[in-house]
């Protein structure tokens, strides 16, 4: 597979983040029943079996498979299977908008020191202001109005995720041009849903066998999870990982979007002071250097 241009890099990441936007959305029509850590189970396992599809179909991509280097893909399978079995089961602690601050706004930060303690590179003050406008902005965006209460045991798991998170973003950036983007993917979230199966024997299983459910399910992680996977993986070929976990930030812009135009919430102008922010980082952080 051909090498993004850096702006379709970025269009790549931020098609990534709308999609990830998306998940709030749908989790509000799973049962209330569910469980965090089945939710994130079968995204991950759905999402694996839509990567090894999309590599079957990219010419070359399986050969890839033999160039691999597989204890860095282990360590990006681990971090990202603990992303999502923390940040789901950090969100219903924290909250959804402290959840999702300390876990996607905390990832920018993360990240930067991974980027500098482990590639032993310093990114650009470009990015590191419009890392600042963006997780401000994500921050106002996701908290004003808000009166959750959070426990202490979500706000350090939703921290921990986002550290997660950010160790997916750095390793992948490593590992980029070891394999075709589309193999890196594959080979990470299948060992990643490998390392969730537990999860299928602990956790109650009733309330995702309905066919809304499991619908939903398979959306999450088709859709979501593999399709996005694939277009975040494809963009980090170019987009530096501390650039990325910040355009990433799109998500909560994204899913702001959907609750006050499908759900109907209301706005204020502190989420508007919010958006705004958002929206000059991602610009910011679009506009900086390309390159690692």
């Amino acid at each position: 597979m051909s090498t993004p241009k850096p702006f379709f890099g970025v269009l790549l990441v931020l098609g990534a983040a709308v999609l990830w936007g998306t998940t709030g959305t749908i989790q509000a029509f799973l049962p209330e029943a569910r469980d965090p850590l089945l939710v994130a189970g079968f995204r991950m396992v759905f999402g694996a079996a839509t990567l090894f599809v999309l590599a079957a179909l990219a010419q070359g991509a399986f050969a890839g498979f033999r160039q691999l280097p597989w204890g860095w893909v282990l360590a990006a399978a681990a971090s990202i299977a603990a992303y999502n079995l923390l940040f789901f089961k950090g969100v219903l602690g924290a909250g959804v908008g402290v959840g999702t601050v300390l876990a996607i706004g905390g990832a920018p930060i993360w990240v930067t020191l991974f980027t500098i303690v482990v590639l032993r590179r310093r990114p650009d003050r470009i990015t590191m202001f419009g890392q600042g406008l963006s997780i401000t902005g994500a921050a106002l965006l996701v908290l004003s109005g808000g009166s959750e209460s959070s426990s202490l045991s979500g706000i350090i798991l939703s921290i921990l995720a986002g550290a997660a998170y950010a160790a997916y973003s750095t390793i992948t950036s490593k590992i980029r041009d070891a394999a075709p983007s589309v193999t890196v993917a594959a080979a990470t979230f299948g060992m990643a849903a490998v390392l969730v199966v537990p999860v299928f024997f602990i956790a109650p299983l009733n309330w995702a066998l309905a066919l809304s459910p499991m619908a939903l399910l398979i959306f999450l992680g088709v859709v979501v999870t593999g399709l996005s996977y694939a277009l975040y993986t494809k963009g980090l070929q170019t987009v530096p990982a501390a650039s990325a976990v910040t355009l990433a930030l799109a998500e909560p812009l994204t899913a702001w979007l959907l609750a006050t135009f499908l759900v109907g919430e209301a706005n204020t102008p502190a989420k508007m002071a919010g958006a705004a922010l958002l929206i000059a980082g991602l610009y910011v952080v679009s506009r900086a250097r390309p390159a690692d």
